[in-house]
């Protein structure tokens, strides 16, 4: 305990510099921006300052992008109040009563409790982070090439299900697709090349980051451009700062919603959205008050708010400790860690321990600069959702062609990474999700290795892959997951298990028909 103690006082110094302060200075306005407006979203942001943050040091790397993906979480709170818009799909749940707070008068008291409501809630992940990350990798040194292969797949599985796709299916093929993907190029364990139809230039493989850039921020592009989007706000003159009694008055609720959203996070593939719908209903159903909510009540914005910005620090336990995305956002980030250099998985609580509690920071550090800036910066954030679209996609095309080409100065980069744009827009247009993709990219590595390497110290033989204890749940949990999201079976399932009415003299249907 007091060693992690030690390490998270070190983490914190780590980032106490010049050069760290600024970088959570302007990550954490860019990211905000990123939320304010809509259509873009923060695994967007994320995936488009990944190739800018390609010349940092790791850590100030993760720190940038970290303090992106909060901002983001919590700028999408701007135009869910003022405009009944979400910036986010987390946050949905706010324009509940955020928007009627606004129409009565009150968008700045709105904004206030709903940015200290956030902070909140991403305090009460992290603190739950810093406790279960350590005891989730040590349980999982034990595993091995089988237990990797299962992992990786498990990854690819569960995040074929974050939002984003009208099908669970659609995300398993999207997923299933970045596994392909990562075929190509020269293999690991005999330096083989696949795929590469005599094309030197893939010898390599498909480099990460231009396929990144492509599939979110150009699809983005292609999806934007067309539409014209200029906003009118009013300034906002109320008080913007709560009370400390309109905080503490709900404090069961705070606590309750930023273990809702807690248990959500960990859960991989759910996403803040669901935390905020979920925490939404808990507190309306305990609520003293229901019949205000959805008319400007204070507890349901608080318990939207902080629902969901609990899920950014909680995503990250499995994601440091498992290497499987806790959210859409959290699957990028995976990449970006690969990317320089950093592996995250059972193995990080060894080759650096100091990089978990080093994320323990980043969050505390990012969450008050949310604070800071969303309590005093209010109506400069409100005038970026002004900004029209045109303009703002033509600035991230430039980006988009400049991150593609910087990171090996070469055009064949920049192809890619318009192919993958028109093909990252194509699926969007199809309804598929985009995030499955890139991490079947990131982890196709991973599980055709364990693999073959499993395979080969079996003699060939598959039944250690469903035999070692370990190995045999994560294949049950994979199996259920994917019958779990066919329809057929759940209807199959919610069969097996409805009671039968009692029996009254004459036989009667069963409750609780369709």
């Amino acid at each position: 305990m007091f060693s992690g103690l030690a390490m998270l006082g070190q983490g914190i110094a780590t980032f106490l510099t010049f050069e760290g302060l600024f970088n959570i200075m302007w990550a954490t306005l860019l990211g905000i921006a990123i939320g304010i407006l809509p259509g873009l979203t923060a695994t967007m942001g994320v995936a488009l300052l990944v190739s800018l943050t390609y010349g940092m040091a790791p850590e100030q790397a993760i720190l940038t992008l970290m303090c992106v993906y909060l901002g983001a979480i919590f700028g999408g709170t701007r135009t869910a109040i003022l405009l009944n818009i979400p910036g986010t799909p987390a946050s949905a749940a706010t324009t509940l009563d955020g928007y009627p707070l606004a129409q009565q008068g009150r968008a700045g008291l709105a904004m206030g409790l709903a940015t200290t409501a956030s902070a909140l809630g991403t305090l009460v992940g992290v603190i739950f982070l810093a406790l279960l990350a350590p005891l989730l990798s040590e349980a999982a040194l034990k595993f091995g090439s089988y237990e990797y292969f299962w992992l990786a797949l498990f990854g690819v599985v569960i995040s074929g299900q974050i939002s984003g796709s009208d099908s669970p299916l659609k995300g398993y093929i999207s997923g299933i697709l970045g596994l392909l993907i990562a075929m190509v190029g020269m293999e690991a364990l005999h330096a083989y090349q696949r795929f590469t139809f005599g094309m030197r230039e893939l010898s390599g493989g498909i480099n990460l980051i231009p396929a990144m850039v492509g599939a979110f921020g150009m699809a983005e592009i292609l999806s934007q451009m067309k539409a014209r989007n200029i906003i009118r706000l009013d300034p906002v003159n109320d008080r913007v700062i709560p009370k400390m009694g309109e905080l503490f008055t709900h404090w069961r609720t705070i606590i309750r919603s930023g273990l809702i959203g807690t248990g959500v996070g960990i859960v991989p593939g759910v996403g803040e959205d669901v935390a905020a719908w979920t925490s939404y209903a808990a507190a309306k159903k305990l609520s003293k008050h229901p019949e205000e909510y959805g008319k400007g009540s204070h507890e349901g914005l608080i318990a939207a708010e902080t629902g969901n910005n609990s899920v950014v620090s909680a995503a990250m336990i499995p994601t440091l400790t498992l290497a499987i995305p806790g959210s859409a956002a959290a699957a990028v980030l995976i990449a970006a860690m690969y990317i320089h250099g950093i592996k995250p998985g059972p193995m990080l609580m060894i080759e650096n321990p100091l990089f978990v509690y080093q994320v323990v920071a980043m969050l505390l550090l990012a969450t008050f600069a949310n604070l800071f800036f969303g309590l005093s910066l209010t109506n400069l954030f409100n005038n970026i959702a002004r900004i029209p679209q045109e303009r703002l996609m033509a600035v991230i095309a430039v980006l988009c062609v400049v991150g593609s080409f910087a990171i090996s100065q070469r055009m064949f980069d920049v192809w890619v990474m318009l192919g993958f744009g028109i093909f990252g827009f194509v699926l969007r247009e199809l309804k598929f999700p985009i995030a499955p993709m890139v991490l079947g990219i990131v982890l196709g590595p991973l599980l055709d290795t364990n693999l073959r390497r499993g395979l080969g110290l079996s003699n060939g033989d598959l039944t250690p892959f469903f035999t070692r204890p370990i190995s045999l749940v994560l294949f049950l949990i994979i199996l259920l997951a994917v019958l779990m999201s066919i329809p057929a079976f759940g209807r199959m399932m919610s069969k097996i298990f409805r009671r039968p009415a009692k029996a009254t003299g004459a036989s009667k249907p069963f409750e609780g028909k369709e």
